[in-house]
């Protein structure tokens, strides 16, 4: 199949990045209500929408995310007759987190309506930064794209990080904690707690490759970490800000060691963390500088990260 043949359909952000890194831009001709990177697939024909108003505060999403998934619907619905206009040769999908993005089964469903066109299922599961890594060789493979030289520029990325932080005494690497949702309050898993240690940090309560728990804010108190980062899900630098002070009015938060020294943190972990996509070389940039800014000066303050507010 020749490029001009391909006609794919991106239904998760992170697969039309990995999609984008492939050189394969111009084969996209549909996406999600949530793909917004790189900048020019925002034209693109739209196929999903939400079921929830995003805007809402935390606790409410979070209650509307249950009572949808209690009624065994989908968080998001697919627009059959925009994909069947469309007609595409593939679609992207994801088959690993029912909140993130539509799930497998409705993409299924949704593809057995269509007429005209029986386009190739391609969906997405990874839990670990290889797991990341080796979706972009399969998705690589499947549209005849070498990828050796795109994994070797995000891999050593990646250990450029890490190597310059080897001399590190354990002291020296700071406990943190990462905040994926502030109510109910949740730590971010997954990839993130094998970012933090590439980074230099010392991840608390998360296990990696496993999904995201929620936490008791006593446990937080008593952990007392050195480093506290939100970087909840689907929100930019200015929203998590705002969400950030769910927590911070709290009398404790205040004789937490993190938010003495000023070592509370917040990302756009929309952009970054969230997606399992090539940014997470960016993420792990990213983090290096918030936990170690006498070694690492990328660049990212204000874009990927801030301190938060006062």
């Amino acid at each position: 199949m020749t490029d001009k043949n391909i006609r794919i359909v991106s239904l998760i952000p992170s697969a039309t990045e990995i999609i984008a890194t492939l050189g394969l831009s111009k084969a996209i001709v549909g996406r999600s209500h949530e793909c917004d990177y790189p900048p020019e697939i925002a034209h693109l024909p739209v196929c999903t929408q939400a079921r929830l108003n995003g805007n809402a505060p935390s606790n409410a999403i979070h209650e509307e995310l249950n009572s949808i998934l209690q009624s065994a619907l989908s968080i998001y619905k697919i627009k059959v007759d925009v994909l069947q206009r469309l007609q595409p040769t593939h679609i992207i999908t994801q088959d690993q987190c029912d909140v993130c993005a539509v799930s497998f089964p409705e993409v299924e469903k949704a593809v057995s309506e269509l007429t005209h066109t029986s386009p190739q299922l391609i969906s997405l599961q990874p839990n670990t930064l290889q797991d990341v890594w080796s979706d972009i060789e399969r998705v690589g493979n499947i549209f005849g794209v070498d990828t050796v030289k795109i994994l070797e520029n995000l891999e050593a990325r990646v250990k450029i990080c890490n190597h310059k932080i080897q001399g590190l005494s354990v002291i020296e690497m700071p406990t943190v904690a990462c905040i994926e949702w502030t109510d109910p309050l949740m730590t971010a898993a997954n990839w993130i707690p094998e970012l933090i240690n590439l980074a230099g940090g010392q991840t608390l309560f998360s296990v990696m490759g496993k999904p995201s728990a929620q936490l008791n804010w006593e446990t937080l108190i008593t952990s007392n970490p050195d480093v506290i980062i939100f970087m909840p899900c689907g929100f930019d630098l200015r929203r998590t800000q705002q969400e950030a002070k769910l927590l911070t009015q709290r009398p404790e938060w205040q004789k937490l060691h993190a938010a003495k020294t000023g070592r509370v943190f917040v990302t756009d972990g929309n952009a970054y963390f969230n997606r399992p996509s090539p940014r997470l070389a960016d993420s792990v940039e990213i983090l290096a500088e918030i936990l170690h800014p006498d070694i690492f000066q990328y660049g990212y303050k204000g874009i990927g990260w801030e301190p938060l507010q006062k």
